[in-house]
C-alpha cells in the first residue's frame, strides 16, 4: 500500500460536491497559485525547524534532523504554519487507504461520499485507485478537486473508480496560467475533454480575481471545447477572497458582485444552463 502526506481529513463538509461528504486533503502540489487559499499545503515540510521553538505548546521538537509533530499536544492554533517561510506544514501524517478508509467509516452512514483534494491530489494516482476501491464497496461517491494539470487520461484504472472530478481551470492563456501559477494548462484543457468525454466532469470552477485571471476567455474556451456537453456542465464562478492567501494577492479585494453576475450572463450566453456564482 502507497502511503501519501495526508494533511487534515474534515469529517463532514458540504462545499466539496453533492451532499455531506469527508474531505480528504493530501499535502504537496505541482503548481503556485498566487491566489491560494491554503499555501500551507502547497510544499512538503524541509525540516528546517523554524517553526519549532515558536510552537505555543511545545507540539514540535526536532528528532534526527526531522521535524516530529505531537499531535496530542496539538491545539491547532497553526502558529508553524505561520511562521512557515516554505508554504508547507510540519502537521501532517503519512497515511495509506486503509488507514484513511478507517477515519472515513467513523462518518458513515452520515455522509455520502468522499473528495480528496489538496494540494494537487492527482500526485498521488495509485493511491486514489487503492481509496477510491475501498470506499466504493462502501457505497460511497468518490470525487477529486484538481488543478487539472496531471493528465488522467494516463489512469484509467483510477478513472474506473472515480466518480467525478471537480476541475479547476485557473486561466485559459497559457501566459495567464503561467503568470498566475508559474505552470502550463495544456493537461487541465486535456482534461476538460477528456473527462467530459467519458462523463466524468463533476463541476468546472473559475475563480475571478480582476486583473488576474481572463475568466471571460476561461468562460469561452470552456464552453468551445466542451461543445455540446456545456448545457450539461455545473459551472461554478468563484469570486475571489483573500482568506489565508499569502503574498502579494493578500492585498487583492473582491470583485464586485455586478462583474460576478456578468461573467454567469457570458456563461449562459454560451451554453451554460447549471450556473452557480459564489
Amino acid at each position: 500500500m502507497i502511503k501519501v502526506p495526508v494533511n487534515q481529513i474534515i469529517p463532514f463538509s458540504t462545499v466539496d460536491g453533492p451532499g455531506s461528504r469527508t474531505s480528504v486533503f493530501l499535502q504537496k502540489c505541482n503548481i503556485a497559485c498566487g491566489y491560494c487559499h491554503n499555501p500551507e499545503t502547497q510544499n512538503l515540510c524541509n525540516n528546517c525547524g523554524v517553526c519549532v521553538p515558536r510552537c505555543p505548546e511545545g507540539a514540535l521538537s526536532m528528532a534526527d534532523g526531522a521535524v516530529v509533530w505531537d499531535e496530542s499536544k496539538c491545539v491547532s492554533c497553526n502558529t508553524c504554519i505561520e511562521v512557515c517561510p516554505h508554504r508547507a506544514s510540519p502537521k501532517i501524517r503519512w497515511m495509506d487507504a486503509p488507514a484513511v478508509m478507517k477515519e472515513v467509516e467513523k462518518n458513515i452512514p452520515f455522509i455520502r461520499g468522499i473528495t480528496v483534494s489538496g494540494g494537487e491530489c492527482g500526485l498521488y494516482p495509485r493511491f486514489l485507485q487503492e481509496l477510491f476501491t475501498l470506499a466504493g464497496a462502501k457505497g460511497l461517491t468518490c470525487l477529486l478537486d484538481s488543478n487539472g494539470t496531471v493528465p488522467f487520461a494516463q489512469y484509467p484504472e483510477l478513472m474506473k473508480v472515480c466518480d467525478g472530478v471537480m476541475l479547476d481551470v485557473k486561466a485559459w492563456s497559457p501566459g495567464v496560467f503561467r503568470a498566475l501559477t508559474g505552470g502550463d494548462n495544456a493537461a487541465v484543457k486535456e482534461n476538460l475533454l477528456f473527462l467530459s468525454s467519458c462523463g466524468k466532469l463533476e463541476e468546472v470552477r473559475i475563480v475571478n480575481v480582476e486583473g488576474h485571471v481572463d475568466a471571460e476567455d476561461a468562460i469561452r474556451g470552456t464552453a468551445e471545447l466542451l461543445g455540446p456537453l456545456t448545457g450539461s456542465t455545473r459551472l461554478l464562478l468563484i469570486s475571489f477572497r483573500n482568506n489565508g492567501v499569502k503574498g502579494t494577492f493578500a492585498a487583492f479585494s473582491a470583485p464586485p458582485a455586478k462583474r460576478m453576475k456578468q461573467l454567469a450572463e457570458l456563461a449562459a450566453s454560451v451554453g451554460f444552463r447549471n450556473i452557480v456564482v459564489k
